[in-house]
């Protein structure tokens, strides 16, 4: 592992993934890992919550790692890794609040289709419901050293706060040498000077917007419905008696 990633989610993680694999720190261990693979991934998160974590059968080959929930870990990590460099990705507290309402926070708490669609979902797919456990455990919960109390997330001051808390404690924690506080509207030469490798001829990619998030929480959970509910045992009449 030569690179954590510390920033908050919806702080482009997905960009600095692309980013980071492209610039020679692949692979980088994100989110998609534990989407494409709940059997294997939750028994993992699930043991570093109870104090048991595994690192190397987490991350296995991987040189880099962003997003949750590995970067709520970063501290942690710094002890497994001590070489590596610590990467925290930020931008303007407004943007971040807004994002996190339609996105990560929309996915817990929101009267929206995603979370009622992904609510639906976890009563026909234990897996998912293990992953929003998992992950409300890890983003909401007080007792295992959440990222936020759910309290502070009720108005746009206090999840503002939020973010500068993390922020900050983040600065605290990281030898100033061992630390890149990015945004990644600065494109690619801070994050390239600090990791000492060269600038891409190419633009910074920009990915996973707030429209491709909800996409694919709803499209997933549309798609696990719709495969229990065709291979349901379905009723020899319909209603009222009439033949199906």
């Amino acid at each position: 592992m030569r690179v954590i990633g510390a920033g908050l989610p919806r702080t482009a993680t997905t960009t600095q993934m692309i980013a980071l694999e492209k610039l020679g720190f692949a692979p980088c261990y994100h989110m998609r890992n534990v989407l494409m693979d709940l059997e294997k991934e939750l028994p993992l998160w699930e043991a570093v919550l109870d104090g048991k974590p595994d690192w190397k059968a987490i991350f296995g080959d991987a040189q880099s790692t962003v997003d949750w929930p590995a970067g709520r870990f970063y501290k942690e990590l710094m002890e497994v890794y001590p070489e590596a460099k610590v990467l925290l990705s930020v931008r303007s507290a407004e943007g971040w609040v807004k994002s996190m309402r339609e996105t990560v926070w929309g996915f817990f708490f929101a009267d929206s289709p995603m979370r009622h669609l992904s609510c639906a979902r976890g009563s026909v797919d234990p897996l998912w419901q293990r992953y929003i456990d998992l992950m409300m455990r890890i983003n909401w919960d007080e007792q295992t050293g959440s990222m936020v109390p759910v309290e502070d997330t009720y108005s746009d001051e206090g999840f503002e706060e939020v973010m500068r808390r993390w922020n900050g404690s983040v600065e605290a924690a990281v030898p100033a040498e061992k630390l890149l506080v990015w945004d990644p509207k600065d494109g690619w030469e801070p994050l390239c000077d600090f990791l000492e490798v060269p600038v891409p001829d190419e633009p910074l990619p920009r990915t996973n917007d707030t429209e491709a998030f909800k996409d694919g929480i709803m499209g997933g959970a549309v798609a696990t419905i719709d495969a229990w509910w065709q291979q349901r045992e379905r009723p020899a009449e319909s209603l009222h008696g009439a033949s199906v």
